[in-house]
């Protein structure tokens, strides 16, 4: 048998973070997570932080402000992943990890380091709107230095996360399906294909990729067949299993980029962000080509959650 990878977790409290946290454990992986100082007195990232420990993981205190501490983290590890947040309404962390690349430059140990992307691939996105595009600027900007350093990495697009996608029918400013009264939007008649993935799932799929060599300098395309529908189709599975109809209202791609107007930038982003996936389709109007990989055909034996079951959390 193999020997597994150990692995280093840095924003392991995070929305996506907790869910690699959980994977490496589960798959067996000597974890470590990182625990930095500057959380101060926020008491929910010091408890989950503890129950990791319950359960295996290994704490390590360091800090981006002190690149040596940064370093003794990283020479712990043999894979290095990142979870920082990346979107407008969180925080915006995405260029601090060049630190973390100068201090995997410095260990000079790691065999693989999987930077903080997660959702749509930012090598695509390069005409995408303002002031959404800065994200996929600056992931590209990590991956440079990543690439520029010959460290060996994995890219991971993960798609749109369920919990912010699958329960609300795709709806911005909502998580939950609608009530009675409450219409829902469907973006240009809502039949271009978007790929839903369980945020669970993102953690399982990451963890396996990490030894793999097939996924070594590649990006990885989690993409569940039984996933990749069109909004009409999301809504059509939610009227089905809640045994009622929704009110809809279509709305074209014109007045859909008008509602920017006036709104505050993390607004804006978002809006750009859905333009993207559900009128352009920039999350499978490609194929993936030899320099890529899709996880659920690399690794059939995870049972993906399909949409209709989460879905059936809401009923």
């Amino acid at each position: 048998m193999a020997i597994k990878s150990k692995v280093l977790v840095v924003g392991g409290t995070g929305y996506i973070g907790r869910r690699i946290v959980a994977a490496s454990l589960a798959q067996g992986h000597t974890t470590y997570v990182l625990k930095r100082p500057e959380s101060g007195l926020d008491i929910e990232k010091l408890q989950i932080l503890l129950s990791f420990k319950k359960q295996g993981a290994h704490l390590v205190e360091a800090s981006f402000s002190d690149q040596d501490s940064l370093v003794r983290a990283v020479k712990l590890a043999d894979v290095v992943i990142c979870t920082m947040s990346g979107v407008h309404f969180r925080s915006h962390n995405i260029l601090l990890q060049l630190k973390l690349v100068e201090a995997i430059k410095r260990a000079g140990n790691v065999k693989r380091f999987v930077p903080s992307e997660f959702g749509m691939d930012p090598a695509r996105m390069g005409g995408a709107l303002e002031p959404g595009n800065e994200t996929f600027e600056q992931k590209m900007v990590v991956r440079k230095a990543i690439e520029d350093a010959n460290i060996p990495h994995t890219y991971v697009s993960a798609n749109c996360f369920a919990g912010y996608f699958v329960g609300n029918l795709s709806q911005l400013g909502t998580l939950t399906p609608p009530s009675r009264d409450q219409q829902v939007v469907i973006y240009g008649g809502g039949n271009v294909k978007v790929v839903y993935v369980d945020e669970d799932d993102v953690g399982t799929y990451t963890i396996k990729a990490v030894d793999d060599e097939r996924t070594l300098n590649k990006t990885v395309y989690i993409r569940p067949p039984e996933n990749v529908m069109t909004q009409g189709e999301l809504v059509a599975m939610w009227e089905k299993l809640s045994g009622q109809q929704v009110q809809k209202v279509d709305l074209s791609a014109q007045d859909f980029l008008a509602s920017m107007e006036g709104k505050d930038v993390a607004t804006r982003a978002g809006i750009g962000h859905f333009y993207h996936i559900f009128y352009e389709g920039c999350l499978a109007n490609f194929e993936i080509g030899e320099d890529a990989a899709e996880a659920s055909s690399l690794y059939p034996e995870v049972k993906y959650t399909r949409v209709h079951e989460y879905l059936q959390i809401f009923l």
